[in-house]
């Protein structure tokens, strides 16, 4: 069985992590949006300008965050990010036009636009949105989540609790998502388990290793090869288990020495 998209889910600290960027960004492109008077907006005074793309912009991220998470589902992030960046904008463009439409003749004209400038808001929004979608795809492609090894006198890994009886004690090497499951890959065999990867990681801190794709967990010690070719590397640990390494946690994975 290989990982489907779907049974891969992020943990809540990720997510919160996601959302506070996407609104930092969010917010830096308002200001600058503001500052410059951008898409007709120079002959409104900067207070007005201020009002009317902040609370905008940090909406649209809001939602864009929903969408995000919604999308990662179904459209691998690692492998097609330029698909991700196109639906994100798909899925972002029509809710925003709606919200810039209303909201722009309210803070400018005192009131609602007719209908029929609706259209007009769409290509605004589009490259604003697009152009959003992609800084933030490819920004958060930086860090995996990695766990530590649990210091002196601190409370071990939870996660080795949850290995079959066959496999209690047996040192862990990786963690692949499988459907809805986990298979636990030892120095004694593997096993399956009915758990997600998302909670898996938290649990698995106490233990040195990292996320090195979205369906992939590994001990840093495990590792004993490494193999590059297509922009991509694969790791081969104790036994002749490979895991691959995303694209997404490439450089990361690279700069904490894992190859």
């Amino acid at each position: 069985m290989t990982a489907t998209v779907a049974s891969v889910r992020l943990p809540a600290r990720t997510i919160m992590v996601g959302l506070a960027r996407s609104l930092a960004i969010a917010a830096a492109a308002g200001a600058v949006l503001a500052l410059t008077g951008a898409f007709h907006t120079i002959n409104a005074p900067l207070w007005m300008r201020l009002v009317y793309w902040m609370p905008v912009m940090l909406a649209g991220a809001m939602w864009g965050q929903v969408c995000s998470l919604l999308i990662d589902r179904w459209i691998d992030m690692d492998e097609r990010p330029w698909l991700a960046v196109a639906a994100l904008t798909g899925a972002i463009t029509g809710p925003v036009s709606v919200l810039v439409w209303f909201v722009t003749g309210l803070v400018f004209e005192g009131d609602v636009y007719p209908l029929a400038t609706l259209p007009l808001m769409v290509g605004p929004v589009l490259t604003i949105t697009s152009v959003l979608s992609a800084i933030n795809v490819f920004v958060s492609r930086a860090q995996p989540i990695q766990t530590h090894a649990a210091p002196a006198g601190s409370a071990p890994a939870r996660f080795p609790d949850r290995l079959p009886t066959k496999l209690r004690g047996a040192a862990i090497r990786a963690v692949q998502a499988e459907d809805h499951y986990l298979r636990i890959h030892t120095d004694r065999g593997s096993d399956l388990i009915l758990m997600r990867l998302s909670d898996a990681l938290e649990e698995l801190e106490g233990l040195e290793g990292s996320q090195t794709h979205r369906s992939w967990w590994v001990a840093k010690d495990a590792v004993r090869d490494v193999a590059r070719g297509d922009g991509r590397a694969t790791l081969t640990l104790d036994d002749g288990v490979t895991a691959p390494v995303s694209r997404r946690y490439a450089r990361a994975l690279r700069e904490a020495g894992w190859y």
